[in-house]
């Protein structure tokens, strides 16, 4: 059966049909997919009856597993987070706040797998922002700035254990194994704007869930443009907004995206499994 390719009125995102991801893939058939899912940015595969051990394969055949600092993995698996929220839940819906994963680390991962398991009637889209598009459509100003700006980048606001997934939320009730730590306070430095190593694609690579301000600018001014580009990152003209199927495994790349979570499914249950892609450098 030949591989098929359905693509939303977006700049990026795709259905991929005609593959069983439950078979051993080939190193043919991996190659395949790895373009697909790199000319696309984010892919989803519909009809997949995956296994723990099948997402642990399939992520594999991308790279090696990458590191989820702040997660607790499911009994038995350790590279896998369950990604959870119960029908009875109050506290914030987690990641609402555009994001690349993991932005924070030395090498920030590749890409991200997600199995849905429980998906609730309505709600829960992720939304994905085209970062290579958002580059490419900045004002002659704005990319002028881009390229000479270093960002600080840090897991403090949401990890420390004076984040908003720290100590207190940890006793509000939170249904996911989030590990809050001192850790969280670590920065790292990244360009604003990184180019894609495999694709040669440039793209930016900011988000305000973890940029804490740029280098060399003071407070106020680094403020101000940070908010400046989230507002361009994040305009609809680069959102595909993904709906969730039960048995629909979905990647996306990290270094070409961003993405955001949303609610709208209060007194469902919501369940899906999370493995990490390494990258081999930034």
């Amino acid at each position: 059966m030949a591989i098929t390719v359905e693509k939303p009125d977006a700049t990026c995102g795709a259905l991929v049909s005609g593959v069983d991801l439950t078979q051993d893939i080939s190193a043919d058939l991996a190659g395949e997919l790895r373009a697909i899912w790199l000319e696309n940015k984010v892919i989803a595969f519909p009809d997949q009856k995956l296994s723990d051990e099948d997402l642990e394969r399939i992520t594999l055949a991308f790279g090696e597993f990458g590191d989820d600092p702040f997660f607790g993995h499911i009994d038995g698996h350790e590279n896998i987070a369950a990604i959870q929220r119960n029908a009875d839940e109050t506290t914030p819906i987690f990641a609402e706040a555009f994001h690349s994963d993991w932005s924070f680390l030395d090498v920030p991962p590749a890409g991200t797998c997600l199995f849905g398991i429980t998906i609730p009637p309505h709600g829960g889209n992720t939304l994905f922002a085209d970062q290579v598009t958002a580059y490419e459509r900045l004002s002659d100003e704005m990319r002028d700035k881009a390229d000479k700006i270093t960002a600080i980048h840090s897991a403090e606001l949401g990890y420390a254990p004076t984040g908003a997934y720290g100590d207190d939320d940890q006793e509000s009730g939170r249904s996911m194994k989030i590990i809050p730590s001192e850790k969280a306070r670590e920065k790292r430095e990244h360009p604003l704007v990184r180019t894609h190593h495999e694709t040669g694609d440039r793209a930016l690579f900011s988000s305000a869930a973890y940029i804490q301000g740029f280098t060399e600018m003071a407070k106020e001014e680094s403020d101000a443009l940070l908010i400046e580009f989230y507002g361009h990152q994040t305009d609809e003209a680069f959102i595909y907004s993904h709906k969730w199927a039960k048995d629909m495994l979905v990647m996306w790349d990290n270094r070409s995206l961003l993405h955001a979570a949303t609610g709208g499914y209060d007194g469902y249950d919501r369940l899906l499994h999370r493995t990490t892609i390494a990258d081999t450098r930034f």
